[in-house]
């Protein structure tokens, strides 16, 4: 943050209204420009060069929804952003020209989230591929400098998901997993356990277990605990994320193209990775507890298979119906095993169906759960805030028919049709708290770069989880 700034400096001035354009900065030609620009390309976001700097005016039109007006912010970052790289724009002073603090905050994120980039593994032409901007100045009289170091916590909380879910197996094995895990929050007061092979043997939990049979690489269960003096809740807030590091279908192998970019099948530990760091880091009075289950998910020798019967942590029996049905297998062993926690509220977060992918695609989250209608009003409060919108689905006791099993307790698969929920409730049958699943399968991947979301990792979800904690806090 600055108090003050240079007019020779490469500005950011946020308007409005044309009207609100400072004369010293602007001359009556360029204003005639911007007027033909803002009309003819329908764009919000116009750059001049002063030689030898440049002056963005960044014109948000009126937007009554809230939710879409700080998105927009947000978008209008990313064109700036672009822009920026593209002159070889080394930094940026971001003049407030309307008050308006969460307007700016909106801008500023999006100015981080759309300048990441994930260029560890190439070795040509690296300095041509780095963006250029580095640093942003923030000149605005009612935002404070808090706030400022609060956004780019969580966004580096947002960067080090993205990072976990583009490394491919190669690197990050379960236990790589963990190890980076660990290191990520040790800049942090939280504390980190993570239970190895033996231990979880020990624990018994046999869906973690299963899963893991068919990989030389074992298992891993990470728990990250922030638990402050000031904490304001009495039982903690849990959150699980589904840790699959890399998915092939086990014996029931995925066919085709379905393999690729199977990397991402832990986003969801990523995300409650990310989100812990940030939840610590800024010391949110609130007493949070993250688990993540790892492993890979491979079709080798003594891999599990259809048929199987394999008994979870709580006792209870599963028919396993499809080895790809793998993660809600780890999940369930984590949520059972939060019980001894007495939670206030467990969340989980994970890359679990397509069904969900095909029935919302990338423009949000899959939602569902239990005994948790308040919880469920702030966590979509949090969703709309930071565009990571959350879509309800039904969680009626007739889709508890379609887990039972003729000869165990439940089956890992339910029918054909609604497979969002129908894993949903496979994941509920080991919960007695209230419970909220979040299925992340579209929006945490994607193929292509959408605004400030870039191409592969999105680190969805970190945002959602630290502004709920944020609120609640």
């Amino acid at each position: 943050k600055t108090k003050n700034f240079n007019t020779k400096s490469n500005l950011v001035l946020l308007i409005n209204d044309i009207k609100d354009i400072p004369q010293n900065i602007v001359d009556s030609n360029e204003l005639k420009y911007i007027k033909q620009q803002l009309q003819k390309e329908k764009t919000e976001v116009v750059m001049l060069n002063h030689f030898p700097n440049w002056v963005f005016i960044v014109l948000q039109k009126k937007e009554k929804n809230t939710t879409k007006r700080y998105e927009k912010y947000r978008r209008n970052a990313t064109e700036t952003v672009e822009i920026a790289n593209a002159e070889e724009i080394k930094n940026l002073v971001v003049v407030d020209l309307m008050n308006k603090m969460e307007e700016i905050l909106a801008f500023a994120e999006g100015l981080m989230l759309a300048n990441y980039q994930f260029l560890k593994y190439f070795t040509k032409n690296l300095d041509y591929k780095k963006n250029t901007l580095e640093t942003v100045e923030v000149v605005s009289g009612n935002i404070s400098v808090k706030q400022l170091e609060e956004l780019s916590i969580v966004a580096k909380g947002n960067f080090a998901a993205r990072d976990f879910v583009n490394e491919p197996l190669a690197y990050l094995t379960a236990e790589k997993f963990a190890e980076d895990i660990t290191e990520l929050l040790s800049a942090t007061k939280a504390k980190v356990e993570v239970l190895n092979k033996k231990k979880i043997e020990s624990l018994k939990m046999g869906g973690l277990l299963a899963v893991n049979k068919g990989s030389i690489d074992p298992p891993t269960f990470t728990i990250i605990e922030w638990k402050p003096e000031n904490a304001k809740n009495k039982k903690p807030y849990i959150f699980v994320g589904k840790g699959v590091v890399f998915d092939t279908g086990g014996v029931n192998l995925k066919p085709g193209d379905f393999m690729n970019d199977m990397k991402c099948d832990m986003a969801g530990a990523a995300a409650v990775a990310g989100a812990l760091y940030a939840i610590a880091k800024t010391e949110l009075p609130l007493h949070v507890i993250g688990f993540i289950p790892a492993t890979d998910n491979r079709p080798d020798g003594n891999a599990y298979v259809p048929d199987d019967v394999i008994t979870m942590f709580d006792g209870t029996t599963v028919e396993i119906k499809n080895t790809d049905a793998e993660g809600r297998l780890i999940l369930a062993d984590a949520l059972a095993y939060a019980k001894k926690y007495d939670p206030e509220l467990v969340v989980d977060i994970a890359t679990l169906t397509g069904s969900a992918q095909r029935a919302i695609g990338i423009y949000g989250i899959v939602a569902m759960g239990q005994d948790s209608d308040k919880e469920f009003t702030k966590l979509d409060k949090s969703g709309n805030c930071v565009h990571e919108r959350l879509a309800h689905f039904p969680f009626w006791d007739e889709y508890d028919e379609e887990i039972k099993s003729p000869i165990a307790d439940i089956k890992n698969l339910g029918g054909a049709n609604a497979g969002m929920i129908t894993a949903g409730k496979f994941l509920a049958h080991f919960t007695d708290y209230p419970y909220i699943h979040l299925d992340i399968a579209a929006p945490a991947f994607l193929e292509k770069k959408d605004h400030y979301r870039p191409q592969g990792g999105t680190g969805v979800g970190v945002r959602l989880l630290f502004d709920f904690i944020k609120q609640k806090a």
